[in-house]
């Protein structure tokens, strides 16, 4: 599937836009998309802890992805907040979600299946995480997104490990893994820091940037900076131990990378700083 619709800009590198837990704005070849967006102060009984995302940088998206059916990924408040008409790729069996609340332009992906949005090919790659909508909601597998143009980047979604993440993504520029959580425990099907630095091992990527930590913390549970800041913390650890070659970078809520494969050409902005809220 190829869309016409996608607005010329000039290419660049890649700028990737942390907005908090999976809430990823990526800027690439002309094509602007935004992975997950969950982006209230409050879902369900979840609190935000770090700073509010700036809806002003979402104007104008080409689209967004979804990785799967839980509701701090797909969000429907924060979809309403894009518009109805913003083009949205789900996972096969998450269309009806959307579609029941008036979305109009959903597009539904299997694992393997690819699509192109302007120059980038998007494939919908594995991921081993349980994504029902719970209790009694709509079935649909979880996946990542394999996104594909002059830079190569992988949105793992959540995913625990699994066979076949060797060969997930050769030629991998940067990968975007999520590393924790929001509550006292990371359980099986997602990755803690240490797992996390194992998948950085399968997928040998030349960047990483670490998400969904730090973001949202179930209500009355401790918000100390150091605390919400501690997996990513550990994680960097755990890279540097495991996967050396791998260039990690921390990105504050809100914080901008621009990120080039050209060798002469380093990120921009030297290494950006953690915010403590991030």
């Amino acid at each position: 599937m190829h869309d016409s619709e996608v607005t010329t800009r000039a290419r660049g590198p890649l700028l990737i836009t942390w907005l908090g837990h999976s809430a990823v704005l990526l800027e690439l070849d002309g094509v602007r998309l935004l992975t997950d967006p969950v982006l209230r102060t409050r879902v369900a009984h979840l609190r935000r802890v770090a700073p509010n995302a700036n809806f002003r940088v979402l104007e104008d998206l080409d689209a967004a992805l979804v990785s799967h059916l839980h509701y701090d990924h797909l969000d429907v408040p924060s979809l309403e907040r894009l518009g109805r008409s913003q083009r949205l790729v789900v996972p096969r069996g998450a269309g009806s979600v959307l579609r029941r609340r008036r979305f109009t332009r959903v597009t539904e992906i299997g694992v393997g299946d690819e699509l192109s949005v302007g120059p980038l090919v998007i494939r919908a790659t594995h991921a081993e995480h349980d994504g029902r909508r719970r209790p009694f909601g709509a079935k649909a597998p979880a996946v990542g997104y394999l996104i594909q143009g002059s830079i190569n980047v992988y949105f793992a979604g959540d995913t625990d490990l699994f066979d076949g993440m060797d060969a997930l993504a050769p030629g991998l520029d940067l990968a975007l893994l999520p590393i924790a959580g929001w509550g006292p425990r990371i359980p099986a099907g997602h990755l803690d820091p240490f797992r996390a630095a194992r998948a950085l091992v399968r997928l040998r990527p030349r960047c990483a940037v670490p998400i969904h930590w730090g973001t949202y913390r179930r209500i009355g549970m401790d918000r100390d900076p150091a605390w919400l800041r501690a997996p990513a913390d550990a994680f960097v650890e755990f890279a540097h131990e495991l996967a050396p070659q791998v260039d990690v970078r921390l990105l504050a809520v809100g914080g901008t990378l621009a990120f080039s494969v050209a060798p002469d050409v380093a990120p921009a902005g030297s290494r950006p700083q953690a915010g403590t809220g991030a």
